[in-house]
């Protein structure tokens, strides 16, 4: 059987797959997570995603007081390496295939932490993933992914690769991983 177009690999193996990661800025990335502007853009985005509350029960009206408070003594312990996060609130929620999943619901001075790292990290790091990674990253949906195969079998690929990260902390050697990410 013959194609009429070529059957083709989406990387080719001609271009580069990643691009120049961004060095960091001379600031310790420590100190520009805890930064006041950072922090505030954080917790509007918490704010703004709602959420449960985690294993304390803190509903972000009590956080948001708690934080005006408390704040000096979170900032401390965050710069010092003390601050230590709470466990996961676990609830189960039904799958529609059936069965349930297994949520892990941070509580709310955790998700604003994880938001004030992100919002640092990420321009760092993303730029050196592959421009094919839809996965939970800034302004990709999988949406846009289902589009991008779309294309890709209108131009005469015929090979797919889609790869699920589910375990990957939980399997990782993490001296290495942390001595890829220094």
């Amino acid at each position: 059987m013959t194609h009429s177009k070529p059957v083709r690999n989406p990387s080719g193996g001609a271009e580069p797959r990643r691009e120049v990661t961004k060095p960091a800025l001379d600031t310790p990335l420590l100190e520009r997570v805890v930064e006041p502007e950072n922090m505030r853009r954080a917790w509007k985005r918490v704010k703004a995603n709602q959420g449960a509350p985690g294993i304390d029960r803190m509903t972000l009206e009590e956080a948001d007081a708690w934080l005006r408070t408390n704040w000096p003594t979170l900032r401390a312990s965050l710069l010092d390496g003390t601050y230590q996060p709470l466990p996961l609130r676990r609830k189960a929620i039904p799958k529609a295939s059936g069965g349930e999943r297994l949520l892990g619901i941070p509580a709310v001075l955790d998700r604003l932490i994880q938001q004030a790292v992100a919002q640092v990290l990420t321009p760092i790091f993303d730029p050196g993933f592959s421009r094919w990674s839809f996965g939970f990253r800034p302004a990709r949906s999988a949406h846009q992914a289902l589009r991008q195969v779309q294309a890709f079998l209108q131009a005469g690929y015929r090979t797919a690769v889609d790869l699920d990260l589910e375990k990957f902390f939980d399997r990782v050697n993490h001296d290495v991983l942390m001595s890829r990410v220094a």
